[in-house]
């Protein structure tokens, strides 16, 4: 198979779907690998580093999706890349559709066989694609909630730690999944007083142990968040509905009950955002106020650590995209059902049910694109 990776075009995305490791091993069993020339400088890597290995380099990322069988990115193709997809191509990268009309659209369109990293499943009900990726954004969050809540960036000027005499920053952390987690971890390393919230009393109870009083943490009724928003000095918003749009825990009308100049870090973003009031931004302008409130939406938030994330997201994809170049992507997925749960487009037809449901559109089970 020849598997193609191009350049990522997305604002300040600085990632690459393939490394050089990983384009040795592809090549090892057989395959061609073609990389967009300095696809992969934003990670460290560079196009000498590629040729060592036995890839090629493509001048353009035309010729890329002109040629490729496989196209492997990480963030969801922009416009001007989902025009050049075509039937009997595999497109291999995160999708996150549920919040995007246009870019589903798109991709029916074209004809694509679009496999998306955030829906790929484990034996254990785990998203091993989206779980480094996830693990990276919750380190961040604290890191760029503590400088939105410095106030020449319209915070309320709290310091994470405190100092002695004067208390820490309050941190609320709803939703106690690998974002969540992560990110209460950082912020009670940074001497915040941090609470997590989730609705899975088993989960609390596993944090409760695994931090061991470090942080706090309860139930995530609609009562007892709107009593912790209101005390919080930022809001790291980390719930996941896989494949479907986030729900939304934070109304504009609660805005007036929180502390002026508090941060709301919202890492579910790529699914339409947890918060009402949120909308994604980039790295080149990533806060912004509503009603006192500062905000903080980056849709790619790993990006800004190009080469731990381009590192972590490739040990964990290619092991998949090696099954899917080694046997063909129906042979794979229909003997692999957590890779089935990655198809979200075949032939024109979707096939992810949760992005049916978030967009009203009509679609086919995974066994039904298998027949097509």
């Amino acid at each position: 198979m020849l598997i193609g990776c191009p350049k990522e075009i997305k604002n300040q995305e600085y990632r690459v779907g393939i490394t050089p490791s990983a384009a040795q091993e592809a090549i090892s069993h057989g395959h061609k690998v073609i990389i967009e020339q300095s696809a992969g400088l934003g990670a460290g890597f560079t196009d000498e580093d590629y040729t060592n290995v036995g890839a090629g380099i493509a001048d353009t990322a035309a010729e890329i999706f002109a040629t490729a069988d496989m196209v492997v990115k990480v963030k969801e193709p922009q416009a001007v890349e989902r025009a050049q997809l075509r039937e009997n191509q595999i497109l291999y990268t995160y999708l996150h559709l549920a919040p995007d009309p246009d870019q589903t659209h798109d991709l029916l369109n074209s004809g694509v066989t679009a496999i998306a990293y955030e829906t790929v499943t484990d034996n254990g009900g785990g998203l091993p694609l989206l779980a480094p990726m996830s693990e990276v954004a919750g380190r961040l969050a604290p890191q760029v909630g503590s400088w939105t809540l410095q106030k020449a960036n319209g915070g309320r000027g709290v310091l994470m730690g405190g100092v002695p005499g004067v208390s820490p920053a309050r941190v609320l952390v709803i939703g106690g999944g690998v974002v969540g987690t992560h990110a209460a971890r950082i912020a009670a390393g940074m001497g915040a007083d941090v609470t997590v919230l989730d609705k899975s009393i088993p989960r609390l109870r596993y944090l409760d142990d695994v931090f061991g009083g470090i942080i706090n943490t309860g139930f995530a009724s609609q009562g007892n968040t709107i009593e912790h928003v209101a005390q919080a000095d930022m809001v790291i918003g980390a719930v996941l509905i896989p494949g479907a749009a986030a729900p939304k825990l934070i109304s504009r009308d609660q805005l007036s009950d929180m502390k002026p100049g508090a941060a709301l870090v919202d890492v579910a973003i790529d699914q339409g955002g947890c918060f009402e009031t949120s909308k994604a931004t980039t790295h080149d302008d990533p806060i912004y106020e509503v009603d006192g409130i500062m905000h903080y939406c980056v849709a790619n938030m790993p990006g800004a650590v190009a080469r731990t994330s381009t590192i972590a997201l490739g040990n964990a994809t290619l092991p998949f995209m090696l099954n899917i170049a080694n046997t063909g992507w129906k042979y794979a997925c229909e003997n692999d059902a957590n890779l089935m749960n990655g198809l979200n487009t075949h032939a024109g037809k979707l096939t992810y049910a949760a992005v049916g449901d978030a967009l009203n559109l009509p679609h086919i089970s995974g066994g039904e694109a298998l027949a097509i």
